[in-house]
């Protein structure tokens, strides 16, 4: 932190709110400072100086965004799907960290979705009008310079950089842009039909508080969600180059393993997020580095423990580009360049269910079928195994290999590594897949290092195999195909890249 830590916000300029008559004394707002600022305050004659001598940065010949068309059409669509009504999206505001410090921003899914923008405390606005809807996106505009804001305000632009003025944003994003900090007065005076996305910004909710309900709004919610279950050329694109980034972060992961041994796990989370920062917006998910037996735990996210020669390390991770878009791969390598004979059972079993997964993977296919084939594989795998009795069907329809398989197969994916969530059951699990639809097929196999029931050999190891497959008109495509997943060619890959 630097001197910007020093002061606070200050609503007023004390120097000329004094000379102003027409503001009663009360009615001044000293500047708040830090209990331990170095700083007394302001003296009249640097907040004079400060408001002058600064040249005029205004952009000019701002090309729209690339995907402009895109977030128009998305915007067309909702506005048929509830005319007449008011729909208000924000992009959510700052969250605490600790003390004085944020989170790095990240705007809602259905803000980003549908504006392209990602700039906090944003809102759009649908307003109706005759037929359809007029569109405005609400945005903090420059930093006032007069009041002192710019460098006073601990988010003023001489601290946490330049934002885009209004008449940029209406530029860039192709929506008239107006000052969000109007927005919530004339939301209260707002009359007729409202819906508004929760759980990104109180206090455009308190504005709405008595002229929305939550049923109603969870309508807008789940439209949103079903929207983005078809991916636009734009969306299918921005995946592919989150595919493409992942495959080399994975790379990067395979030439540093010794340093990996030498120290731990973090090794491998540090290497896959500079290729994440470098080339994209950051990871879509925190990354998953799991050596040994932390392969058993689905969602390990310490990435604290030790990178031993002969054990497996299962890397599911995913760059995501800057317009948000997140890839989400698993692979499970060798850290010594060659799996052992159980191991390479293993994994091929979760291979050949991966095959299964991604072969049922076809427009006019039921959502589920590409779990059920992945299921059945390990299955019969297990009961062939001696680890489970069957028969095969027996072992399904009582989902006994869930004890080694644990999760579903895949889920869709897109703006959040588990995208579409809120969408309903009947249009996701239980729909139909189309052309354009991106979903993960992950199938896996985890025997846990306490699991009394199977042999001690077993215990300790977890593989799974993720990639991201596209619908397509005559089938699927396999946007992960960058990085093998058959054992042997994961092997030579990786002695190919260790050299």
């Amino acid at each position: 932190m630097t001197v910007a830590e020093e002061l606070n916000p200050a609503v007023s300029d004390p120097a000329a709110d004094a000379a102003d008559p027409e503001v009663p004394a009360e009615a001044e707002e000293p500047i708040k400072q830090r209990k331990n600022g170095l700083y007394p305050g302001v003296s009249d004659e640097l907040a004079e100086n400060m408001k002058s001598g600064w040249a005029d940065t205004e952009l000019h010949g701002l090309e729209p965004i690339a995907q402009a068309a895109e977030t128009a059409a998305r915007r067309a669509a909702l506005s048929a799907r509830f005319p007449g009504e008011r729909l208000v999206i924000p992009a959510g505001n700052l969250k605490t960290r600790s003390n004085d410090t944020e989170y790095s921003f990240r705007a809602s899914v259905e803000y980003a979705y549908l504006t392209g923008n990602q700039t906090e405390d944003g809102v759009l606005v649908l307003e109706p009008k005759g037929d359809g809807h007029t569109a405005t996106i609400y945005l903090l505009p420059r930093s006032d310079r007069e009041n002192g804001e710019f460098w006073l305000d601990g988010q003023g632009e001489l601290w946490v950089g330049r934002r885009h003025s209004l008449t940029e944003a209406e530029k860039l994003y192709g929506i008239p842009a107006s000052d969000v900090r109007e927005l919530a007065d004339a939301l209260r005076e707002a009359t007729g039909p409202v819906r508004v996305v929760r759980g990104h910004d109180a206090g455009i909710e308190a504005a709405l508080t008595d002229k929305v309900t939550a049923e109603r709004d969870e309508e807008l919610r789940v439209f949103l969600s079903e929207a983005r279950l078809v991916k636009d050329e734009f969306e299918i694109g921005e995946l592919q180059k989150a595919v493409d980034s992942t495959v080399r972060g994975f790379e990067d992961v395979v030439k540093v393993l010794d340093k990996a041994e030498a120290t731990s796990e973090r090794y491998i989370e540090g290497t896959f997020f500079l290729r994440a920062r470098v080339e994209g917006n950051d990871v879509g998910y925190g990354s998953i580095c799991a050596a040994g037996p932390h392969a058993c735990t689905l969602h390990w996210v310490r990435n604290d423990g030790p990178v031993r020669s002969g054990d497996l390390l299962l890397l599911d991770a995913g760059v995501e580009t800057h317009t948000y878009y997140t890839a989400d791969v698993t692979r499970t390598l060798p850290i010594n360049g060659t799996y052992t004979e159980l191991q390479k059972k293993i994994y091929d079993a979760v291979y050949d269910a991966q095959e299964a997964g991604i072969a049922a993977v076809k427009p006019g296919a039921k959502y589920r079928d590409f779990h059920d084939a992945a299921q059945r594989v390990l299955a019969e795998r297990l009961v062939e195994w001696g680890l489970v009795e069957g028969p095969v069907e027996r072992v399904l329809e009582l989902g006994l290999q869930r004890r080694w398989t644990l999760h579903g197969t895949g889920h869709m994916l897109g703006m959040d590594v588990h995208d579409c969530a809120a969408a309903r059951v009947e249009t996701y699990v239980d729909g139909t897949l189309e052309p354009g639809m991106v979903l993960t097929v992950e199938p896996g196999l985890y025997f846990q290092a306490d699991d009394l029931t199977v042999p001690e050999e077993y215990r300790g190891i977890g593989v799974r195999i993720e990639d991201d497959i596209l619908v397509t008109a005559d089938g699927n495509r396999n946007l992960s195909a960058g990085l093998p997943r058959r054992s042997d060619e994961v092997e030579e890959w990786m002695a190919g890249l260790k050299g």
